[in-house]
């Protein structure tokens, strides 16, 4: 937000410095982000004085220029060679003395140099006004009055405002101050804490009177809870134009471009009170009649943007007899605003429902400086002193006569809060005792009044505009913000305590498994939990029905909780990879939201993201992508540093993976980790290979923070036997995995899928797996005979089901 300090000294009068009120208003929790130098005129015509043109006589060299005499008030007159036909002896003139930087109409900067032009010499230039930016004439130079002394910076002559700026970081809590009414009433507070007593000036009203009641808009609110508040005058006779100069530059500092004056005047006091008002053309108001009320779902409506939009039920809208003609507190129609031919106007200042401005605001992506200050809450109680400030600026600066009765529909007035706030609860929570006529002031000066005292505590009445004070605590915040935090002092003691935690407590795991990554090269990332409801389509196991949606989404891309923690990762590797990061090893701690059977679940997890090559680019190795088998050994080894050593693998069920296993500890899934299928990888425009794991950190936490089971290691030997197999395309691990735990069910422990190979020398159509198979019994020494067979069955059933061969 933009604070404009000439502006904000017209409701308290400072002389500080701007950096000393930026510092107090920071102090005050309205944090000043910098200060920025306003001109009304690019370089404030600095360099430019009032020259007295004492000689001209026409160039020896040239029919057109004349060399000119003049006096900067120095007492050295200069020659100065000018062009302009209409330059003569006797007369001020505006002159940009050497070393004077100007800009022409792009904005692109020049400096006056000394220079010869047709072998004369010329020590500055006179100026037209279109080279100072005065206008747009360039039929000759500018002629100011005769009683101007030479030597008078221009800029004094025309009155070039300066000013500084304040960009501040409003909180959106803070709603009461979102104008610079509001940072003046804070910035008094501040400065009464400081011994430095000064009165908030409001502007007058007082001159607000009815000329004439003949264009009466009857008003009618269908709803007073969509529309607490609502007024409305109508000024006629008025002349659309620009604005006037002071008007515009009030404007220009704070970042807004003047449009006309009738427009102008409901920025101005926008940005003044911080009330937004709207201007209706009354001519086309059909029937002469207002209604505030919510349409039908699906009616169309096309806004100043020229942008057709689809309204909801719910949309508080600003109608004639016809239908709509105004979004209310977001955007103006665009077959009712003020134009260049308007000379009748309908002024409307509202107070609106916040919540549900802010749902049509983000409905229809719109978001303005009426709906910003809507959907926070507004002041209610200056709905009528604004509509008379607006209408007696407008009457100020495009004529016209107020031509009605002010319509005020106020049917419930929205109260002041009530607050009881007790002494000892002020000093428990500050930490400091704070006299009790200290806090009466403070309070004071922030409009909160006392309703009634004793010795114990206050009970207070908080006025409505401020929607963030409404309990004990807010207040006390309230008196420490003013009284200022750095006069709170700090003891040299540190107090410290020392918490009794388990090593396998769910943050210290996380740690150990991030600090663990880390050394491996990866970098953690943070997803939002927020994602589309589409990613659901992309995979057959997350279901449309299980989304938790958003009631009121930031966007379509926001609208649901994530299900599955894939398609963040995905992103964040689409990210990268567009922006040359191709090489990326990634993970993530965080959750996935799913709705059953009406209930919400949340579930933990750890996810890692491999892609690109191995290594970083260096000359003395060759680039190698990462792959499959890379990546298993990267997630056994995070498996192992919890200490999850005796796993069961088997093929993964997920139809994201092109191949993949997964870790099982009995009928729990651990963790499932593959090659993302490259169609799924296409929808993020995503073309090389992307590998994925997924821990379930849940079940994780389970085995480490439970109570410890364990069997006895045998005391017989397991014997390993591996398999080269050659196998069609379509086969999967999963098909082997199947096929061996079917042919013997007691004696092999595990089956392991440990290289992949599909390329040159194989036959088309075929790919090889090299597949480990794990036996052992617990009673006894297995024997060569009873391995062999055991091996023969297996593979002869291999053969038989899936057609494989040994290599």
């Amino acid at each position: 937000m933009r604070i404009s300090y000439n502006w904000l000294k017209q409701f308290i009068k400072l002389d500080w410095k701007s950096d000393e009120t930026a510092a107090l208003l920071t102090d005050l929790g309205l944090e000043v982000e910098g200060v920025e130098k306003f001109e009304s005129l690019k370089g404030g015509l600095e360099g430019v004085v009032v020259g007295h043109v004492l000689t001209c006589v026409q160039h020896p060299n040239a029919d057109r220029l004349r060399i000119t005499t003049v006096d900067l008030g120095d007492g050295k007159p200069v020659q100065i060679v000018c062009g302009a036909p209409n330059v003569a002896a006797g007369q001020k003139v505006p002159v940009a003395t050497i070393g004077t930087t100007l800009y022409d109409k792009e904005g692109n900067a020049f400096q006056i140099k000394k220079g010869k032009i047709r072998g004369e010499e010329s020590h500055g230039m006179i100026c037209a006004e279109d080279e100072l930016g005065l206008g747009e004439s360039h039929d000759g130079i500018m002629v100011l009055k005769d009683d101007l002394k030479p030597g008078t910076p221009v800029s004094k002559v025309f009155n070039i405002e300066t000013d500084e700026v304040f960009e501040i970081g409003l909180t959106p809590n803070r709603a009461d101050a979102m104008s610079h009414w509001g940072v003046a009433r804070d910035l008094r507070a501040g400065l009464n804490q400081k011994n430095v007593h000064t009165e908030l000036i409001t502007p007058s009203v007082s001159n607000f009177r009815i000329d004439k009641r003949t264009l009466k808009i009857d008003v009618k609110v269908t709803d007073s809870k969509l529309a607490p508040r609502y007024c409305g005058v109508t000024i006629s006779g008025i002349t659309v134009k620009p604005s006037p100069a002071w008007l515009q530059n009030r404007l220009k500092a704070i970042g807004l471009t003047p449009k006309n004056n009738v427009v102008d005047v409901t920025n101005y006091v926008l940005h003044e009170l911080g009330q937004p008002l709207h201007a209706f053309d009354t001519s086309k108001i059909k029937g002469n009649k207002v209604i505030v009320q919510t349409v039908a779902a699906g009616t169309k409506f096309t806004t100043l943007d020229d942008v057709e939009r689809t309204l909801h039920e719910e949309d508080i809208m600003i109608c004639d007899e016809n239908g709509p003609m105004c979004i209310a507190g977001v955007f103006g129609g665009k077959n009712s605003g003020v134009t260049e031919n308007t000379s009748a106007i309908f002024l409307e200042s509202a107070y609106f429902n916040p919540v549900a401005i802010r749902k049509t605001a983000k409905r229809h992506g719109l978001s303005t400086d009426a709906s910003f200050r809507f959907e926070r809450g507004i002041d209610p109680t200056i709905a009528e002193y604004a509509l008379k400030r607006a209408a007696l600026l407008i009457r100020e600066t495009a004529g016209g006569e107020i031509t009605s009765d002010i319509t005020d529909i106020y049917p419930k007035k929205l109260e002041d809060h009530s607050v009881l706030l007790n002494f000892s609860n002020v000093n428990r929570i500050i930490g400091q005792e704070i006299p009790k006529e200290t806090i009466k002031k403070i309070l004071a000066s922030l409009d909160i009044k006392i309703a009634t005292m004793s010795d114990a505590g206050l009970g207070l009445v908080v006025p409505a505009y401020r929607v963030d004070v409404t309990r004990e605590v807010d207040v006390i915040e309230e008196i420490l913000r003013v009284y200022g935090y750095n006069n709170i002092a700090f003891t040299q003691k540190l107090n410290a305590s020392i918490s009794n935690s388990l090593r396998t407590e769910d943050h210290k795991l996380q740690t150990l498994v991030a600090n663990n990554l880390i050394s491996l090269g990866f970098n953690e990332m943070m997803a939002n939990s927020l994602t589309s409801p589409e990613y659901i389509k992309l995979t057959q196991s997350l279901k449309e029905e299980h989304n938790v949606m958003m009631l009121n989404p930031l966007s379509n891309d926001l609208a649901a909780m994530r299900q599955s923690m894939l398609f963040s990762a995905l992103e964040a590797v689409s990210f990268n990879i567009n922006r040359k990061r191709a090489d990326l090893k990634l993970f993530e701690f965080g959750k996935t939201y799913h709705k059953v059977a009406g209930a919400y679940d949340e579930k933990k997890h750890l996810t890692m993201t491999l892609t690109g090559n191995r290594l970083p680019e260096n000359w003395s190795h060759p680039q190698k992508p990462a792959g499959f088998f890379m990546f298993k050994g990267l997630v056994e080894v995070v498996l192992t540093r919890l200490g999850l050593l005796k796993l069961q693998s088997q093929p993964v069920c997920n139809d994201v993976f092109s191949e993949g296993i997964a870790f099982m500890a009995g009928t729990d899934l651990i963790v499932e980790l593959g090659i993302i299928k490259k169609t799924v990888a296409r929808q993020f425009d995503i073309k090389q290979e992307v590998l994925f794991a997924d821990f379930n950190w849940d079940a994780i936490l389970k085995l480490t923070t439970g109570k410890v089971k364990f069997t006895e290691i045998s005391k017989f030997p397991e014997v390993r036997r591996d398999l080269a197999l050659l196998v069609d395309t379509n086969v999967t691990f999963e098909d082997i995995f199947n096929i061996a735990r079917q042919t013997e069910k007691s004696l092999l422990k595990d089956i392991n899928l440990f290289d992949v190979y599909e390329g040159n020398n194989l036959p088309e159509g075929k790919k090889s797996y090299a597949v480990s198979f794990t036996l052992q019994d617990s009673a006894k020494t297995l024997t060569d005979e009873q391995i062999d067979k055991i091996m023969g069955k297996i593979r002869q059933n291999l053969e038989k089901e899936t057609g494989a061969q040994l290599r």
